[in-house]
């Protein structure tokens, strides 16, 4: 019985060679003084399979910025793109697939905190809006209170609302307190 090769979305080995025509290119075009290469069809497409597969991953499949994050895993690559040097690998066969997978991996984290971020000032500012529209509906001029009724209604979202918000706000706690030990 013969083993099959396995079949991969991105070949490793063609990405390497491509990668390294790339790398070649720009040498070539940094030496005559001429405009940097553009990244081939090929490696755009690599980059493109591995966000998207990697998007599909347990970890990333419920956030509603999977595009987002796609996009910037995406643009990372390309950025760092001539940080990854096949001759450095002398140990070991270089892997361009890994190299991006990371970069890839890194970009979603930082996508995925910022939009926390975002979400963080959403809810804040909304918490503090409702503070305020509270404290007005409860000195109405007439004496009169409506605001258990529309606080009934939204209980659910804003008990979601305070504890995203404090989660939040002890894991920034927890990283100055991480931060400022590791300084010491």
């Amino acid at each position: 019985m013969v083993k099959k090769k396995p079949i991969h979305y991105v070949d490793n080995e063609k990405f390497l060679a491509a990668i390294i025509v790339f790398r070649d290119k720009v040498a070539a075009a940094k030496e005559e003084g001429k405009e940097r290469p553009r990244v081939g069809n090929y490696i755009g497409e690599c980059f493109m399979k591995i966000a998207v597969h990697l998007a599909r991953n347990r970890n990333f499949t419920l956030y509603p910025y999977k595009e987002d994050m796609i996009s910037d895993g995406i643009e990372n690559c390309l950025q760092y793109i001539d940080n990854f040097d096949p001759n450095k690998f002398t140990d070991r066969k270089p892997n361009p697939f890994a190299y991006f997978t990371q970069i890839i991996y890194f970009a979603f984290l930082r996508r995925i905190e910022k939009e926390k971020k975002q979400l963080y000032t959403k809810y804040k500012v909304t918490e503090h809006a409702q503070s305020y529209s509270l404290n007005q509906t409860s000195h109405s001029h007439d004496g009169s209170s409506d605001h258990g009724t529309s606080a009934r209604a939204g209980e659910w979202s804003q008990d979601y609302m305070h504890r995203f918000i404090g989660d939040f706000e002890e894991s920034r706690r927890k990283k100055k307190e991480k931060t400022k030990k590791s300084k010491t």
